[in-house]
């Protein structure tokens, strides 16, 4: 069996030094020391020629590990003060105060303020985290304390095995000495020991370690840690803690990087034979790749504001990586690895305060609309067979494209069309459910063999060869409700595209502009769970040390019930229906988006189509603008059919008509 021997000092350290750079250059290495003195030391410029570049040490899990548990570890003793960024300015009087609101100290934390004192960033990270609402039972420091106790003893020297729910990844060190290294290990055990239910949280090596720079010791770290995972605020979530939590934040960061980032989402679909392999290390690129002042300036933010943080600053890192990439390498060998290299390389691209500017720039729409696409990729997750007790992948998610065939686009085309597809959706194999030379070209028929199946995309080829299309987010059954008038229905998941001559994809427009819409008021009494957080068990096992902190995950069946479409309308109040023209069909034809022209109109025979510019999708006409239909195409991108789900059952199936938005609106 493989160990690490971690042979500790048998004595605390020496006395403490002055650690502040004072007048004649001096520095203390102890962290007790600099947290009497009040700070004065300041951190080095984030320009790529002012700060040394910080090496992040990525150490492999062993399957046991030594600890000398003779010593008793000091205060700051966890870090080697060498490695650790020069400070050169000295702090605000506004940024040393930590008495502002929670929206100053968000604006403190983003313009770097507590990266000027060492002392101030540790008392920050203290009040911050004691705000943090938990649930009710949330192990402390006094808990830690009984529970190392209780497991390593006082012999000199015990072997433990790293918890299971780190699934083998690997663990920065930062700037810590191999005492530091030790202690991580002993909080990740005893969170292990205590969070029975946690089983699968890779980034949970890297939060440890990070907070371990700025503790008192290891108790207050791991108090710290447990009141991450153990908050219950329900607009905020920090640690996924289960694999399918994990996943469904990959796909939720993918589908971001798909609307956000359409000139690196294109390349990488373009490049790579699986964009699911290369978005699954997009918390690896912060905590991992990028060093230690970069990820430390990341950890401000997000213990203010959330995952949320983390998907601006990944996706701020994919838009500048495209940005680097000249247009001679745009045949990139291994953009996973390139990636990578990039963010480990960052310093020689931009400094953490454009990086933080650059992510903050990105406008994403509201905590609600993300939680509601997390909660969407969890259940197909759940459906594609993914559990909250699985530790880690068992086969791949990926769809293997080669062995679905269109007689409109080939393989090529179909890989580029599929990556433009929610990931929800793209788990599942696509299946044919329309075709003109198998059907014949009548609406009444493309009705009945599209009824009851959602989501869809359109694919229509002209007699000129030009090919273009439809992703629709919605089932056709939704054109009954309006009693056979004409109306409008469909989710801002829909989008427009053209394959050839161009290749195109054309989104809602307030994909790009979310801040043109106002967010409908939510009623004081909702609440949105995390989808990462566990909630208390009403039975714990017996027995058990830590049983009356049992947890288990929120069971999702409970929630889906509850669950509004992603991007629905109804979450918004629009400067105008024209914005909210996706889809509508009638006897008399079908029209895909809407407002001063038509994205496409087709007509009953199937045969003479339209396309103009619109104003729901803000596209150019997608062919030539009248055109003759040679082939069509409908294929069905989840699994099976879903002509009146559960989860619009229970929400007593509201119609999304421009009747009842106004309605809505009017109400609200």
């Amino acid at each position: 069996m493989l160990q690490v021997g971690l042979g500790l000092p048998g004595s605390p350290r020496g006395a403490a030094e002055d650690f502040p750079l004072d007048q004649l250059g001096k520095r203390n290495r102890s962290y007790s020391a600099l947290m009497s003195s009040g700070g004065g030391d300041v951190e080095a410029a984030q320009g790529p020629a002012d700060s040394p570049q910080v090496p992040v040490l990525i150490i492999s899990e062993a399957e046991t590990w030594d600890i000398d548990a003779s010593s008793c570890m000091g205060c700051g003793q966890f870090v080697d003060w060498d490695k650790m960024p020069e400070l050169d300015q000295q702090p605000s009087a506004q940024s040393q105060s930590l008495t502002q609101t929670s929206k100053e100290l968000k604006k403190l934390a983003r313009e770097g303020h507590w990266a000027t004192n060492h002392a101030l960033r540790a008392r920050a990270y203290q009040q911050i985290i004691q705000h943090i609402p938990c649930r009710l039972v949330t192990p402390d420091a006094l808990v830690y304390r009984d529970v190392a106790s209780r497991l390593f003893g006082k012999q000199s020297v015990s072997s433990h095995p790293l918890p299971e729910f780190l699934g083998g990844c690997g663990m920065p060190t930062y700037c810590l000495t191999m005492e530091g290294v030790t202690a991580v290990k002993k909080i990740l055990i005893c969170l292990g020991n205590l969070f029975p239910d946690i089983t699968y949280s890779p980034i949970l090596p890297a939060v440890v370690a990070l907070l371990l720079h700025y503790s008192e010791d290891e108790a207050q770290c791991f108090e710290n840690v447990s009141r991450l995972i153990a908050c219950n605020d329900s607009h905020t979530s920090y640690i996924d803690q289960s694999f399918l939590a994990h996943q469904a934040s990959r796909m939720t960061f993918g589908d971001l990087a798909n609307k956000h980032c359409p000139a690196a989402h294109r390349l990488i679909a373009s490049t790579s034979e699986n964009v699911f392999e290369v978005y699954s290390e997009w918390l690896g690129w912060i905590f991992g790749d990028l060093p230690f002042d970069y990820a430390i300036r990341v950890l401000d933010v997000y213990l203010l504001e959330g995952q949320k943080v983390l998907y601006r600053i990944a996706l701020a890192l994919l838009r500048q990586h495209r940005l680097s990439v000249t247009s001679g390498e745009l045949e990139v060998a291994n953009v996973k690895g390139d990636l990578k290299a990039f963010v480990q390389n960052i310093r020689e691209h931009l400094t953490v305060d454009k990086l933080l500017e650059r992510a903050f720039g990105i406008r994403l729409f509201s905590r609600k609309e993300i939680w509601l696409l997390q909660m969407a990729n969890r259940k197909a997750l759940a459906e594609k067979g993914v559990t909250v007790v699985q530790r880690r992948q068992l086969f791949h998610l990926a769809v293997d494209m080669l062995n679905f065939s269109s007689a409109i686009v080939t393989a090529q085309e179909m890989r580029i069309m599929w990556s433009w597809i929610p990931e929800r959706f793209s788990l599942f194999p696509p299946v044919l459910l329309f075709s003109t030379s198998e059907n014949g070209y009548s609406l009444q028929r493309f009705y009945s063999c599209c009824e009851g199946y959602e989501p869809t995309v359109l694919l229509i080829k002209t007699t000129q060869g030009e090919v273009c299309g439809a992703f629709l987010s919605s089932d056709w059954n939704e054109r009954k409700k309006s009693g056979g008038a004409s109306s409008f229905f469909g989710t801002g998941e829909c989008f427009v595209f053209s394959v050839r001559p161009e290749t195109e994809r054309y989104e809602w427009v307030f994909i790009k502009k979310p801040e043109l819409t106002k967010a409908v008021p939510r009623s004081p009494r909702q609440r949105l769970p995390s989808p990462a957080s566990p909630v208390l068990s009403t039975s714990p096992p017996s027995g058990h040390l830590a049983s009356s902190n049992h947890l288990t995950v929120p069971m999702l069946q409970r929630v889906k019930a509850h669950l509004s479409p992603y991007l629905a309308i109804r979450h918004f109040l629009l400067p105008s229906k024209t914005a909210s023209m996706f889809m509508s069909g009638t006897r008399e034809g079908i029209v895909i988006g809407g407002g001063g022209g038509q994205a496409l109109y087709i007509d009953a025979d199937l045969y003479y189509g339209r396309t103009e510019h619109c104003e729901t999708f803000d596209n150019p006409p997608l062919c030539q603008e009248n055109f003759q239909l040679f082939r069509a195409e409908v294929i069905n991108t989840s699994k099976g059919s879903s002509p009146r789900n559960a989860m619009r059952q229970e929400e007593g199936t509201i119609s999304n008509s421009h009747t009842s938005q106004l309605c809505s609106h009017v109400n609200n």
